[in-house]
């Protein structure tokens, strides 16, 4: 066993979190869950005002070796989180107790970061994993990317929409992508824009594409097929495929730019056939893309993680 441990992030609860525990025990390297959804109940997490001064369950934890950020489970929103009982019986109060939760658990990420221990991921600035963030850095950089609108002004959809096919989503996911029709252009319907804007986008009519990158490397190229607009859980095929030197190049300064040590991008094709990006996921799943695609970015990311251990 390592003199550090590799730490992960999140819960055992979820397949991935296991899968890369596993993966490191054997290759001889010491994997700590730190579960972060069952937090503050467990683990006992004591920060002094130290950089250093880190302890999880009494276990000194300063320097890992690395340390792999699934999820920090730091809003009632997040998957796997079920509090709706006691936001029935008390909102603000929930509300306050993640508050807390996060203002302990991103200084803990942020201490790491700051004493150079590598993170898959580093816990980003929100504005960095927004949509609206991502796309306006790739656009700048003068990667491609589909023409969108996030708003929640009715003319302006209707501007946008015209002589055109559009999908629209919301803007931080949860709901399908659907295609904008005639009925969604109403008066009626344009006024729940004041409810919540949302993501209005060319609609890109090829195939969909996953890729792959840790620490400045593609691991994994994927084309995803499915006759739904939103390919979650309707995928007809996913197969492992070539794509084009300078697409892979792109991905690769995308996750820089990003300040992203691994991620999983999608991109899509348009109607001839070439690809723009959609997304980078901080912090993708992978597991059912190697089981339907034939893949190991499991063992990727392990052999990423383990390069950091002394053993």
């Amino acid at each position: 066993m390592s003199a550090q441990p590799v730490l992960l992030i999140g819960t055992p609860l979820d397949p991935h979190i296991e899968a890369v525990a596993k993966g490191l025990e054997d290759r001889g390297v010491e994997a700590v869950v730190v579960d972060t959804l069952s937090f503050p109940d467990e683990p006992g997490i004591a920060l002094t005002h130290r950089m250093d001064g880190i302890t999880i369950d009494g276990r000194e934890l300063s320097r890992p070796a690395a340390v792999y950020l699934r999820d920090i489970y730091a809003h009632p929103l997040a998957f796997l989180v079920d509090v709706a009982a006691e936001m029935d019986q008390d909102w603000r109060r929930v509300l306050v107790a993640f508050r807390e939760k996060a203002h302990m658990l991103f200084p803990l990420l942020g201490r790491w970061a700051e004493q150079g221990v590598p993170l898959y991921n580093p816990m980003p600035a929100d504005w960095l994993v927004t949509k609206a963030m991502q796309l306006a850095v790739l656009d700048r950089a003068g990667m491609p990317v589909p023409e969108t609108v996030w708003t929640n002004d009715p003319e302006r959809v209707r501007a946008f929409a015209q002589g055109r096919r559009v999908a629209y989503k919301p803007i931080a996911g949860g709901a399908a992508t659907k295609e904008l029709g005639p009925e969604d252009l109403t008066d009626e319907r344009l006024e729940t824009l004041r409810g919540a804007p949302v993501t209005f986008q060319e609609l890109l009519e090829g195939d969909n594409y996953r890729v792959y990158c840790i620490d400045g490397e593609v691991v994994a190229t994927l084309c995803v097929k499915s006759e739904s607009l939103d390919y979650r859980q309707q995928e007809e095929s996913i197969e492992q495929v070539d794509l084009p030197d300078e697409t892979l190049k792109q991905c690769v300064e995308a996750t820089s730019l990003l300040g992203l040590r691994w991620s999983g991008i999608d991109l899509k094709a348009n109607a001839d056939g070439a690809l723009k990006f959609l997304e980078l996921n901080p912090s993708p799943m992978f597991l059912g893309f190697d089981k339907r695609g034939g893949t190991n970015i499991l063992d990727s990311l392990v052999g990423a993680l383990a390069s950091h251990s002394s053993v």
